[in-house]
């Protein structure tokens, strides 16, 4: 293995077993399958997605829109909130493909209309829960306020994301949820349904697409995280350890034995400060063993436990640290892919 800085692999073919398994689940619920790419950002791994037959898919960013749309994608939403001053740019890349922009307030709605003529298609964002942005779903007068504003557009749906699924203690709490969600997007779908007969109702979280099984009234799901699953999906109990398709490979600059601390290449700027809690403690990342062509788990569990801009430092047991030399290579499962690969665009794909 030709590492010497701090390289993110690709298990490829997780990717694809991922993908089949979350598309098998869309398909036997009769519910599309629209991924959202800011997990990957990537033009090769949305080949893939190409392969098992999507058209569809999610983006955070104008910017994200406009490099896939060049890639041949045709069918792309935008899920973030509409940002006024990159409307030409919508506007032009409206031309182009289907483009469906988010709306998230009165407030909202109210600016486009006052800035374009041209006929763009919408979403609704809708707060199920998350409190980031939307619409409460209760609110049903802001949100038929926000339509009839934008009369001269294409309203298409209701879009939610239960982002608050993330800080769930368990997978029961996640499913409850997910049932709120569905519950309160099941109500909206039926105020609305006689003036708009075909509205989408679009759902998109990684742990409520990957675990719940009710997606009774949704027409779409738009899961991004779980083409590489992290640490976080990990120990929410969305994945296995052998799912997870991404790891940092991180070599070893120094090692301290009596603080039974190993030194490695690899700090906030590859990995990004996300953290999750283990016996309450803040870890930023698991160590695995890396082999020419594979990761594995380690007979225990060992995790990276602080991070500076460039440097890592990993709480080693007494067996391990003396098994570890300067020099070596070890592997650093994410805490959050999404943020990992955005800063380590020029990743390498696992050999076979």
């Amino acid at each position: 293995m030709n590492i010497t800085k701090p390289t993110l692999l690709v298990d490829l073919q997780k990717c694809k077993l991922n993908l089949q398994r979350m598309l098998d689940k869309a398909n036997s619920k009769k519910v599309d399958l629209r991924p959202h790419f800011k997990t990957h950002q990537s033009i090769q791994i949305g080949e893939i997605f190409k392969e098992f037959g999507l058209k569809k898919i999610t983006v955070s960013s104008v910017e994200m829109a406009q490099k896939f749309a060049e890639n041949g994608w045709q069918d792309i939403t935008i899920a973030f909130p509409f940002n006024p001053l990159e409307i030409k740019i919508i506007e032009q890349l409206s031309d182009k493909v289907e483009l469906n922009i988010l709306i998230s307030s009165q407030i909202s709605a109210q600016k486009l209309k006052s800035i374009t003529r041209q006929k763009l298609n919408y979403f609704i964002e809708i707060d199920t829960g998350y409190h980031r942005s939307g619409i409460l779903a209760e609110d049903f007068k802001q949100i038929a306020r926000a339509i009839k504003l934008l009369s001269a557009h294409q309203f298409i749906g209701f879009l939610t994301h239960s982002g608050h699924t993330y800080q769930a203690g368990s997978i029961q709490e996640i499913l409850e949820i997910h049932r709120d969600t569905i519950d309160k997007m099941k109500i909206l779908k039926q105020q609305f349904a006689s003036e708009f007969p075909h509205l989408t109702l679009s759902i998109g979280d990684t742990p409520s697409c990957t675990l719940a099984e009710n997606f009774e009234s949704v027409d779409e799901m738009r899961p991004g995280n779980f083409v590489f699953y992290d640490l976080m999906q990990l120990n929410l109990g969305v994945c296995k350890l052998e799912d997870i398709a991404v790891c940092l490979a991180c070599p070893v600059v120094d090692i301290n034995r009596d603080r039974n601390e190993i030194v490695i290449y690899g700090g906030a700027v590859h990995l990004s400060k996300e953290h999750i809690l283990h016996n309450s403690k803040e870890i930023f990342g698991q160590v695995v063993k890396l082999t020419d062509t594979n990761w594995y788990k380690l007979d225990e569990d060992i995790f990276v436990i602080s991070l500076s801009q460039e440097h890592g430092i990993i709480k080693a047991s007494d067996e391990l640290i003396h098994t570890i030399k300067i020099g070596d290579v070890l592997g650093i499962i994410p805490v959050h892919s999404c943020l990992t690969m955005n800063l380590n665009k020029n990743f390498k794909f696992k050999s076979t």
